[in-house]
């Protein structure tokens, strides 16, 4: 029998010196091989573990497997979408373009109150989470979201155009306690064509 595909780390479009100085290479290589690896390790040992379980027809603790699985993947996709959607400086685009300008100027006003808006969602995310732009079908509304951990407040079904990693691992060795400063960095590397590109394959 063919052994089930697993997950893993995805390899970084730029070198872990390419955002400094708004994150420093040992900031993004501790945060990237060791993190990020640590939700693809656990998510990966839980989905073995039910494999063995089933194989065994062993009792398992489902309800306590599911939330710890769910807590894994969660941190392993929101992480692979973070380093997707960040660009080092003067490679990101300055700013949103065509039909994704269009969306948030209809929704937010302007890019400006957007980026206010954004950036106070991701400041006072409580404890560990992240600040999410989202996108709504239903209502064809870009939408922000706070996920708090990896896999709560989550709004389902919602696509994920892009996020900001507010647990202190993604800024701690940078900037200390000072998330706002983090999140102030973050709209210099902020990779818009990224985004874009997202919000396009969506409208397909």
């Amino acid at each position: 029998m063919e052994k089930p595909h697993l997950y893993s780390l995805p390899k970084l479009s730029y070198g872990y010196k390419d955002l400094e100085p708004y994150i420093s290479q040992q900031q993004l290589q501790i945060h990237h091989e060791k993190h990020h690896q640590a939700y693809v390790t656990g998510a990966n040992a839980i989905l073995e573990r039910i494999d063995q379980a089933r194989k065994e027809k062993a009792d398992l603790d489902v309800k306590a497997t599911l939330k710890e699985l769910s807590f894994h993947i969660g941190g392993h996709v929101l992480h692979t979408l973070f380093w997707g959607n960040l660009a080092p400086p003067g490679k990101s685009g300055a700013k949103p373009e065509k039909i994704l300008a269009t969306a948030i100027d209809k929704e937010f006003g302007s890019l400006e109150q957007f980026k206010k808006e954004f950036t106070q969602a991701a400041v006072s995310v409580e404890g560990s989470g992240w600040a999410v732009l989202s996108f709504c079908r239903l209502t064809n509304r870009p939408i922000i979201m706070q996920i708090e951990k990896h896999n709560v407040n989550v709004y389902p079904m919602f696509t994920i155009l892009m996020v900001l990693d507010l647990w202190e691992h993604a800024y701690y060795l940078d900037y200390k306690n000072l998330r706002a400063k983090f999140v102030e960095a973050f709209w210099n590397i902020v990779n818009w064509e990224e985004v874009r590109g997202r919000f396009e394959l969506l409208l397909r």
